[in-house]
């Protein structure tokens, strides 16, 4: 009986999982009928599909939604990746014939700049089919996990890129997670690789604490040191104080990522579970949300910035009327920029300045004055478009882009620009705290606080200027931010009494910065020979007491941030691991080894330990776990029989005379032995590196390598079990001399071995 229900269970699993592969890309969902008569008569009634255009419309909603990859832009090795793409894959994938079907080649994204995002409509059935499509998988996922590329899906590519992000912008993303658009911030910040600090950072914020750190997976595969990770409710999200010329400032962002949550109705072709849950309710219930995060995102931008809000909905409620609430609100201190030039290529519709809503029962409202008393809790009157023609026109809200699925093959999405011209209207005339506020004036302003005015108004510690020339206003500590009334005629302005910030979550190590004369950059100072103008004050570790394990570099600006606000945020992750202790590293002169995630932020800084090398040798130091020294060439070997043992740097630097050969600088960390040498590198980017280098480093369905050969199928195992049982602690010892003695008959011979290590980044 036992038995067959377990081969029950087991049909019945593999039957889903055939079912999804069948269903194609995205799949899963296969019993959910793609229907609902609700959702096609609102959007049918609203008008917001071209006439003649519905049925077209609803055909690509039902389809399945084609994947999109970007590849990592701010990295040097991004052209690599793409030529690699072209060359390797794609072509092959052109002339690919599976069951009689041609395969569709992916095609770069028009719109996106420099062929850096593609879409491929091939499912997963049909990349299982192919061994060569099964590499491409392969390709992508490994490419995915180093941080080279992000899969993403188009239009969610869309808001940075509106930005126009310059690299001493200080960003502010309002609900960050997943992270894919908050990747694209930090690529943008990173454009000039040669700058290892960029004057400015991205303060990425989500009110989810476990999806905060998913954020943080996404951000520290970019390896900056100009990200930091907040979780806190974006619509009260705290004002950051920074110290400029000596006094205690309010920091203001350049630009302001605000992509609100929302219904999702845009989304139907990859969440196929909104074809059954939407109705009309859930945008009433989250306009309220999402004007209150779009206000708290104008009060902390600065003049002259640029925030950017979008939403994956096509429901005005949650996109119009939002904007057109929040440029009334502002009287003019606000606009919508028109971006129709930005992305050329991209296929959108102009915002409509008219629309209706519609309750769950289908009863419909035009306007605010229709609606009965016993639904005016739920309908509000800024889910209406403004009643005046002047004013209505004056906001241009045909700026606005709506991007409509059946015109690019794409989801649903919503974006607009607004720049900011003046502080805003309430932080000029907000009056110092009364300690009696009327009953009368919540009463003017509709009854409710939250309803009439969604704002949440920055509250600022004593002696700071608001919005760069606002009167002062008294706070008490540790207080972040509070409600505000409408300001209006003949009423009390002022907020109500602050509450409490409420942490939840797991309690974070504490961020600790190192003095200038701490006793760790003894050693380290001298047996890197940093550089007189490398920022020690930079440095960070996450411990108050004992050793320090793990050491951390973050920005100069986010080092501001951080020392000055550590009592009024909460702060996940932030900077980027540079050095690990060594178990037993002082006898080799410094206890502290580098770090792979953190080499291209320190190597500038570095002057010595420093081995120039080849495409052979990297080629052998990424394929063999402890080669002889002899294994390098002449002039990489006579580098390093100079060098004591230890850490150091193995640094390529590209021939523009051979240009087969990779032209992007390529940095490593290793370990110098008493006879052999070692790259300390995670497995994911050995496999990067390796491609680059024309090196075939996967296997095909049946295990059995396509250049390797007969060692590639036990191979790699066996490599996979050495390097288990090389402990860390012996590798940062410098024993690998030893090492070579029992393993050269296995890794001395130069055949290719995808090496699994991951000792390097694990610290």
């Amino acid at each position: 009986m036992g038995k067959r229900s377990r081969q029950r269970q087991k049909n019945q699993v593999t039957g889903g999982r055939d079912s999804r592969d069948n269903a194609g890309w995205g799949a899963g969902y296969a019993d959910i009928v793609k229907e609902n008569k609700l959702f096609e008569h609102y959007y049918q009634e609203l008008g917001l599909v071209p006439e003649g255009e519905f049925e077209q419309f609803m055909e690509a909603m039902r389809e399945p939604l084609p994947a999109t990859i970007r590849i990592t832009g701010y990295k040097s090795h991004a052209k690599e990746i793409l030529h690699c793409l072209k060359e390797k894959y794609f072509k092959d994938i052109q002339e690919l014939e599976i069951d009689g079907q041609m395969i569709e080649a992916p095609q770069a994204l028009n719109w996106y700049p420099d062929e850096q995002a593609w879409q491929t409509n091939m499912s997963r059935k049909i990349i299982r089919k192919s061994p060569l499509l099964e590499k491409f998988h392969q390709f992508l996922v490994s490419e995915t996990e180093s941080g080279n590329i992000s899969r993403q899906e188009a239009v969610s590519m869309i808001p940075p890129l509106l930005m126009k992000i310059e690299p001493h912008h200080k960003i502010l993303d309002m609900c960050a997670a997943p992270g894919s658009k908050t990747a694209q911030l930090i690529e943008m910040l990173h454009a000039d690789m040669e700058v290892p600090f960029p004057e400015g950072f991205v303060i990425a914020n989500d009110v989810d604490n476990k999806r905060c750190y998913l954020l943080v997976h996404q951000a520290k595969r970019l390896n900056s040191p100009c990200i930091m990770v907040v979780n806190h409710d974006a619509s009260c999200i705290p004002t950051l104080q920074i110290l400029s010329d000596g006094k205690k400032d309010v920091l203001f962002y350049d630009r302001i990522l605000c992509d609100v949550p929302c219904s999702g109705d845009g989304t139907m072709r990859k969440n196929i579970d909104v074809w059954k849950k939407w109705t009309t309710s859930n945008s009433l219930h989250l306009h309220g949300l999402q004007l209150r995060i779009a206000v708290r995102g104008v009060e902390q931008l600065a003049v002259g910035g640029r925030m950017v809000y979008s939403t994956c909905s096509l429901n005005p409620i949650e996109d119009e009327a939002v904007i057109a609430a929040l440029l009334e609100k502002s009287e003019g201190t606000l606009e919508l920029a028109d971006s129709s030039a930005d992305l050329p290529g991209l296929k959108w519709m102009p915002g409509v300045s008219s629309w209706k809503l519609m309750t769950k029962e289908g009863q419909w409202f035009s306007d605010w004055s229709e609606v009965p008393s016993n639904r005016r809790t739920q309908i509000r009157p800024t889910m209406f478009p403004p009643n005046d023609p002047e004013k209505l026109a004056s906001m241009h809200l045909e700026r606005c882009m709506r991007i409509l699925p059946h015109h690019q093959n794409t989801g649903g999405f919503f974006v607009a620009v607004l720049v900011k011209k003046a502080p805003m209207p309430w932080n000029k005339r907000f009056p110092k705290l009364r300690k009696e506020v009327s009953s009368s004036a919540v009463e003017q302003t509709g009854g409710s606080l939250a309803a009439s005015t969604p704002a949440e108004a920055p509250r600022i510690p004593e002696k700071v200027e608001v919005e760069g020339g606002g009167p002062e206003k008294e706070a008490s500590k540790g207080a972040s931010s509070a409600q505000e009334t409408a300001a209006k005629p003949n009423t009390v302005c002022g907020p109500p009494p602050m509450k409490r910030m409420k942490l939840f979550g797991y309690k974070e190590d504490p961020f600790v910065f190192l003095t200038e004369d701490d006793p760790v950059f003894t050693t380290i100072q001298s047996f890197y020979d940093l550089s007189p103008d490398f920022p020690k004050l930079n440095v960070l570790t996450r411990t108050h007491e004992g050793k320090k394990r793990h050491l951390y570099m973050v920005s100069k600006e986010l080092r501001n941030v951080l020392l000055n606000n550590s009592e009024r945020m909460k702060v996940i992750n932030t900077g980027v691991k540079v050095w690990c202790r060594n178990s037993d590293g002082e006898e080799f002169g410094c206890a502290f080894r580098l770090a792979q995630e953190g080499i291209y932020t320190l190597q500038p800084y570095i002057r010595s330990r420093i081995i120039g090398v080849s495409v052979e040798d990297i080629k052998v130091l990424l394929t063999q776990e402890n080669p002889f020294l002899s294994k390098l060439e002449e002039d990489a070997h006579s580098q390093a029989k100079k060098l004591g043992m230890g850490s150091i740097v193995l640094k390529y630097i590209p021939n523009p005379g051979h240009p087969e050969e990779p032209q992007c600088p390529i940095q490593l960390c290793g370990w110098r032995g008493k006879t052999s040498i070692r790259a300390f590198v995670p497995r994911n980017e050995r496999f990067h590196y390796l491609r680059m280098l024309g090196v075939e480093v996967f296997r095909d369905k049946q295990g059995q390598g396509q250049k390797e050969g007969d060692g590639e199928k036990g191979g790699k195992e066996e490599v996979e079990d050495e390097v288990e049982k090389v402990t860390e602690e012996e590798m940062e010892a410098g024993n690998e001399g030893d090492l070579d003695l029992k393993n050269v008959g296995e890794n001395g011979s130069s055949e290719p071995k995808a090496d699994s290590s991951n000792q390097g980044a694990s610290g």
